[in-house]
């Protein structure tokens, strides 16, 4: 058995699964288990060679929007016991920034974002592939929400993002992955059923 677990949450942008991995941290919290977790969303790519009016109008919802060749190395390097340089994302200035984080490895690794089922070079590194099922009424709710309140958008905007790529990027990528899913999950991020089953599963592949 390996030394850490990797586990992949992914589904569509508003169905819960950033609530499902926080629940699930503070689980593993209260009994003390060291837990690192990675965001998709961090790996977006860099854009600094770029306009802002360029920036603007690229489709984020796209696999190839994200430098998961980084991603894998940074897994692979986690899973081999050695630290990585994080990165950190604008959404503002749609570019990374200049900052990292050191993260060390930890005996559970949660990666967390929309594309990770899409992306078959990320397939062999998942021990465990998790996807979060919500209507897409629901997640785009909870995205206009989020967008205005954490990222400075207009309605106008996210309306307009969500009928250009969001929704047709979910039907071509992030939809068909979910039956790359070990386990698909319903009700969000609050489902305790699922919490428990897979904190169970996770604590007896540990041991």
């Amino acid at each position: 058995m390996s030394s850490n677990l990797v586990i992949a949450i992914a589904g569509a942008s508003g169905s819960g699964k950033s609530l499902f991995t926080e629940n699930l941290l503070k689980e593993f919290a209260q009994e003390g288990k060291s837990v690192q977790i990675l965001r998709e969303d961090h790996y977006y790519r860099a854009q600094d060679h770029l306009p802002m009016e360029e920036r603007e109008k690229n489709n984020y919802d796209h696999p190839r929007a994200f430098e998961h060749e980084l991603l894998v190395k940074h897994l692979q390097g986690l899973k081999a016991g050695k630290s990585i340089e994080y990165p950190s994302y604008c959404y503002k200035t749609h570019t990374r920034l200049k900052e990292t984080e050191t993260l060390m490895p930890a005996p559970v690794i949660i990666v967390e974002g929309i594309m990770l089922l899409a992306s078959p070079e990320l397939q062999p590194l998942y021990d465990v592939k998790i996807f979060v099922d919500t209507p897409l009424d629901i997640c785009l709710l909870r995205r206009i929400k989020r967008d205005i309140a954490e990222r400075g958008r207009t309605l106008d905007s996210v309306a307009k993002q969500y009928e250009a790529t969001v929704k047709p990027m979910y039907h071509q990528f992030i939809a068909p992955s979910r039956f790359t899913a070990d386990v698909i999950i319903t009700q969000g991020g609050e489902n305790r059923i699922a919490l428990d089953v897979l904190k169970s599963h996770i604590q007896q592949a540990l041991l």
